[in-house]
């Protein structure tokens, strides 16, 4: 009979437990301030790698907080970018992050979206919010991201001085062939910023500065504008060439391997084919970048704090500045080409077994 008795306690005990522990998870669902919202990540410029990459990581990190996301490109098109955003407020979507407004255009647009869409939340990511006069400005409510951008030029600059000691050790400028593209987008206007610090002070010479003729097909076109440029010039007479972005950068290195040249090249942004071109052991001899597979988890949860009014939450993250106010940049890294080869079959995957521990750290997230 006792035993019979404590069995039934027993039982009584694991049933109250579970009915808890239930109430808990229910709770935690019910308590979820996101969960059922409906977001879209739009961006201004063609699909490519890197923003594939940002939007698997989006949608899986919206997914994971019960949010309904979706992505579109605007395939370099000012008009589709804007009209995409008004087509999202007014189908009724709670949160959106825009990526790569035009800084001619960007402040005065989404503030007008936001005070006709009041309860609509939207987070930045590459777009300067500028007036007609070139002021800097803000909106209430929005946080702007970046990455580094300033850091990933002037990494990449230390890249090649380091390449070339006997020109430093004479104050012998280095002559780099710039891969850049100013007044397109803001990302590009703030590399060029830590880029110039070294022409500066002397330390490189720009023979030129090349871009993209087509940019619907950017590495095809870099690739016929680069072979052109760099057959004009003398062996010896380009020491390296500096790429403001991957997708240049890919039309670049093919153009070097057409044309038989053993010139180095360093770029910015980082995906699965950069790596493979890395590891043939030719020109491309490093990356500065940030981790896309995690650029979308961290915009994804910034705009899931807007949408929450969790603002305490994202001013608390190591990444934001107060000026010039709602601002964050997520941190940047150097992936080098003896890091890519010193493993085998590497992709972005498994990137963080050869790279710097500071590839795979989360800690500046909110």
């Amino acid at each position: 009979m006792r035993k019979i008795i404590t069995l039934f306690i027993t039982a009584a005990l694991i049933t109250a437990c579970l009915a808890g522990c239930s109430t808990k998870e229910n709770d935690t669902v019910r308590n979820n301030p996101v969960e059922g919202k409906k977001v879209a990540y739009i961006m201004y410029m063609s699909p490519s790698p890197i923003f594939e990459l940002w939007s698997e990581s989006f949608t899986k990190t919206a997914e994971d907080l019960g949010i309904q996301a979706d992505t579109f490109f605007c395939e370099d098109s000012d008009e589709e970018w804007k009209n995409r955003i008004l087509q999202c407020a007014k189908v009724g979507y709670d949160g959106l992050l825009v990526s790569h407004g035009g800084v001619d255009y960007a402040w005065e647009f989404l503030t007008d979206v936001l005070e006709e869409y009041p309860n609509l939340k939207i987070a930045t990511f590459d777009t300067s919010f500028r007036n007609e006069n070139g002021e800097t400005k803000t909106i209430d409510g929005v946080v702007q991201m970046f990455q580094q951008d300033s850091e990933l030029a002037a990494a990449l600059v230390e890249e090649i001085l380091a390449m070339y000691p006997d020109k430093a050790a004479k104050n012998e400028p280095v002559n780099i062939l710039q891969v850049q593209e100013e007044n397109y987008i803001i990302a590009f206007d703030r590399r060029q910023a830590g880029y110039q610090l070294y022409e500066t002070e002397g330390r490189i010479k720009t023979l030129e500065q090349i871009a993209p003729e087509d940019h619907l097909n950017p590495v095809s076109s870099m690739q016929d504008v680069a072979k052109n440029i760099i057959g004009k010039y003398n062996d010896g007479e380009i020491d390296a060439i500096w790429c403001c972005y991957d997708a240049y950068a890919r039309g670049v290195y093919k153009a070097l391997r057409e044309l038989g040249s053993n010139i180095p090249m360093v770029s910015v942004d980082i995906c699965d084919e950069d790596i493979q071109l890395m590891a043939e052991g030719k020109n491309w001899k490093a990356c500065a970048t940030t981790n896309w597979a995690l650029n979308g988890e961290f915009a994804c949860r910034v705009l899931a704090l807007e949408m929450a009014g969790q603002y305490d939450d994202i001013k608390a993250a190591p990444c934001y500045y107060e000026a010039p106010g709602m601002w964050m940049e997520i941190p940047s890294v150097v992936v080098t080409q003896e890091q890519v080869m010193s493993g085998q079959n590497i992709t972005v995957k498994n990137l963080s077994d050869v790279a710097e521990d500071a590839y795979t750290d989360r800690s500046f997230m909110p």
